[in-house]
């Protein structure tokens, strides 16, 4: 009986670039050629849900990665050189942020170490949750990139960050471009010291090394080298509790900053919808005037003479009227309301939080037996929490100046409603007839107001900024020379607008949160560089997407091992390099090459010494067992590929093995591949012939179970549970139990069932129509 259950099997309408599984759950998200994400899973390989490429993120997705929860995918476009977390749920941006490279490879790991440092830390990290009030939710009739922070029920930040065990987002890019982001949004270092672009990268659970693969452009017109490289990260394994707490709370601060941008971005929303009202009423009336005059000069008059010109009259009377007034001031005082309880509770409440986390950093910055060598500034902190000072004091000026400009609104909206009643020859009501001196001062105020002033996004200064005479407070500071210059009382800036105030403020913050990254990453330092072998010169982009090397960290025995073929030399051996994440102790080369032999007991004879089969595409199954996609040598057609299982005891037989070779680090490896230590394995039972498919391409994993292989033209998939077999009834009952809802994690099953599919993303999640004639004939 062939090993391995084929569950499910499709034809796709585009040709698959990226494949990777969720390490928790029986998905499996796919990139195809144009651009588009896709999730299917497991049973039937069914289409979850689909995101098309977009014009402001990009299309040219590069690099595919899973957080460690299964609960976030990232993907990086190398077009707009952005990073996109998406929600596995729905398919919908959660965070996305800029880097200086295209992403060419991109690695999410998790923290396995333990001790009681961080257990404390993990107890106390909902300290923040209990002192400050949840941040109100933005209103979701506004912007639609504010859908992170729109959601009642659950707390979307905290989904954001995840876990509080460490995790951290690895990019690797063009031009020796490496970065590592902690929680996949703020950035704990930035590597220099690497040649190349990026092909793979892999970093140890215990933060003591990263292993690099690049492709070195030695000169223009030779092929480029592959080379390995170790970069020891010691520093990040060392202060591992410290790390962990300040990303903890640089990710705050970061994900406060984008709801504070969010906030604002409503609150403009909701001043360009007053003044979209206002507009529509005016345009045809400004396009029509034969007067030299401006329509506040117009009202101007009106409100000084009583008199309004024929133009003015026609546009209140015929295209405005009395019921239309009334709406109109309904309206307007609605949005005002708005932009109200946004700058309060909102606003407020976020500057506060943030004022709350930057504190409690100043105090981790002023432990310098901690923290200093992770490069934390208590003065750099100090000018943040300055700058969010002066950003809460302009919010509060904001307040007043809406206050007044509410009150001058309705004087406005009054008398005009009482001017119009006198044109129509209505009765006028005695109460409304009643117009202080104060009232036709808020009158005029209205009309050449500059209240849109504090919500542009210039940096000029303000044509009308705010009245302080008479301000005993002000006073009172300007005239004390202690107290003007004291580092107690927050700058005020009465001459800019809010969003000024709030730009000084976000590049103080990033100034303060790009140190440690620059610190972290000058202390890491290449500690191995092994020249592998010639790359193919001329390549296709495709292929090179899917093409070995393939690393991996075995976190039991804190092991590196990258999986390689040499294109020029040998096309039947794979090469396994094993490293220590430890530096120190890695072996000096740690190096052998594996060949398969004949074991499908067909008329050639088997001979131990003559390899039989080539490895077209290996991964990592599990610690303990590498999945291969292997060709016959000497291939014709018509003849079938193999999926098979290669167990890492059937090649580390001899533990000193790997040690009799002595690398000669002059020459590349690919020139002195004769002399590697090659074992040659027959495999028994672990494998199947993949009939009527030209496979090409595996990607594995090992805690569901399951495999999903790609055929040469990029569109033909099958899926297999890889630690069952086939055999009669119990594996359709098994098959049966396999296409109920997906089994995650306890408590964590995605409820993602066809009949919400169009409710999640608009329509995008339907099956393509294309596919569907294939489900039938296909699908097992």
């Amino acid at each position: 009986m062939p090993a391995f259950r084929q569950v499910g099997e499709k034809q796709l309408p585009q040709q698959i670039i990226f494949m990777a599984w969720s390490p928790k759950r029986d998905l499996i998200a796919l990139v195809n050629k144009v651009g588009e994400v896709l999730l299917h899973r497991l049973a039937n390989f069914q289409r979850v849900w689909s995101l098309p490429p977009n014009e402001n993120t990009g299309k040219e997705v590069a690099a595919l990665a899973w957080r460690p929860d299964g609960k976030i995918l990232a993907f990086g476009l190398a077009d707009t050189k952005r990073v996109i977390l998406c929600d596995v749920e729905k398919p919908e941006s959660l965070h996305s942020f800029s880097v200086d490279a295209p992403i060419t490879y991109m690695h999410w790991m998790e923290v396995t170490e333990e001790s009681s440092v961080l257990t404390s830390f993990y107890n106390a990290e909902d300290e923040s949750n209990l002192l400050l009030p949840k941040l109100p939710a933005l209103p979701k009739n506004y912007s639609t990139t504010a859908k992170i922070f729109s959601e009642e029920k659950s707390d979307e930040i905290m989904k954001l960050l995840g876990d509080v065990r460490l995790n951290a987002l690895v990019l690797g890019g063009s031009s020796g471009f490496i970065e590592v982001y902690a929680y996949g949004m703020y950035k704990i270092a930035t590597v220099t010291g690497v040649a190349g672009s990026c092909l793979g990268l892999c970093f140890s659970s215990d933060l003591k090394s990263l292993s690099v693969v690049t492709e070195v452009q030695v000169s223009p017109d030779s092929a480029p080298e592959i080379t390995y490289f170790q970069l020891d990260t010691s520093l990040l394994s060392v202060y591992l509790p410290e790390v962990t707490r300040m990303a903890r709370k640089f990710t705050h601060i970061s994900t406060l900053l984008q709801y504070i941008k969010l906030s604002l971005t409503c609150m403009c929303e909701a001043w360009e919808e007053i003044l979209m009202q206002m507009d529509s009423r005016l345009t045809k009336f400004v396009q029509e005037k034969n007067t030299t005059t401006s329509v506040q000069d117009e009202f101007m008059q009106l409100l000084l003479w009583g008199k309004a010109s024929l133009e003015l009259q026609a546009l209140l009377m015929n295209q405005l009227t009395v019921k239309g007034l009334k709406k109109l001031g309904q309206s307007i005082e609605s949005s005002y309301s708005s932009i109200q309880k946004l700058v309060i509770s909102h606003l407020q409440s976020g500057s506060e939080a943030l004022l709350y986390h930057l504190s409690e950093l100043k105090g981790m910055a002023s432990w310098k037996q901690k923290y200093e060598s992770l490069g934390l500034d208590a003065a750099g902190i100090d000018d943040a929490i300055t700058a969010v000072g002066s950003f809460i004091l302009k919010a509060n000026e904001l307040l007043q100046v809406i206050d007044s400009s509410m009150k001058n609104f309705k004087a406005f909206f009054r008398w005009l409603y009482v001017a119009m009643l006198r044109m129509s020859e209505d009765h006028v009501l005695p109460e409304l007839n009643k117009m202080t001196q104060k009232d036709i001062t808020f009158v005029a105020d209205f009309l050449t107001e500059h209240f849109n002033e504090y919500l542009k996004d210039e940096d000029d200064d303000l044509v009308s900024p705010p009245n302080t005479e008479g301000n005993q407070w002000f006073n009172f500071l300007q005239n004390s020379t202690h107290l003007k210059e004291s580092p107690l009382l927050f700058p005020y800036y009465p001459q800019k607008s809010l969003h000024f105030v709030k730009r000084r403020m976000e590049g103080i913050i990033d100034q303060c949160l790009q140190k440690p990254a620059d610190v972290i990453g000058k202390a890491v330092h290449q500690a191995v560089c092994l020249r592998l072998y010639k790359g193919s010169k001329s390549e296709d982009s495709t292929s090179r997407l899917f093409k070995l090397p393939f690393m991996w960290n075995d976190k039991s025995s804190n092991l590196h091992y990258v999986l390689f073929t040499m294109l020029e030399s040998s096309l039947s051996k794979i090469y396994i390099l094993r490293r220590h994440t430890d530096v120190s102790r890695s072996p000096d080369n740690g190096l052998l090459a594996v060949d398969f032999g004949n074991f499908l007991n067909n008329s050639i004879n088997e001979s131990s010494d003559t390899s039989f089969y080539s490895c077209v595409d290996a991964h990592f199954y599990d610690d303990e067992t590498i999945t291969v996609v292997l060709k016959e040598n000497a291939e014709q057609e018509g003849k079938e590929r193999i999926l098979a299982q290669l167990p890492l005891s059937s090649v580390y037989v001899d533990e000193n093995q790997e040690r009799e070779f002595s690398l000669n680090s002059n020459k590349r490896l690919d020139e002195q591949s004769d002399d590697v230590p090659t074992r040659t394995v027959f495999l028994e039972s672990q494998w199947r012939v993949l009939e009527n498919m030209k496979a090409q391409y595996v990607a594995v994993n090992g805690i569901r179970k399951v495999s999903c292989v790609l055929s040469s033209n990029l569109r033909h998939v099958r899926v297999f549970e890889m630690d069952v077999e086939d055999d009669g009834e119990a594996e359709e009952e098994e098959e049966e139990e396999e296409t109920t809802p997906i089994v995650g994690e306890e408590h964590e099953e995605l409820t993602l069932s066809a009949v919400n599919h169009n409710s999640m993303c608009g329509g995008s999640a339907e099956v393509a129509d294309e596919t569907e004639e294939h489900e039938s004939s296909l699908d097992s």
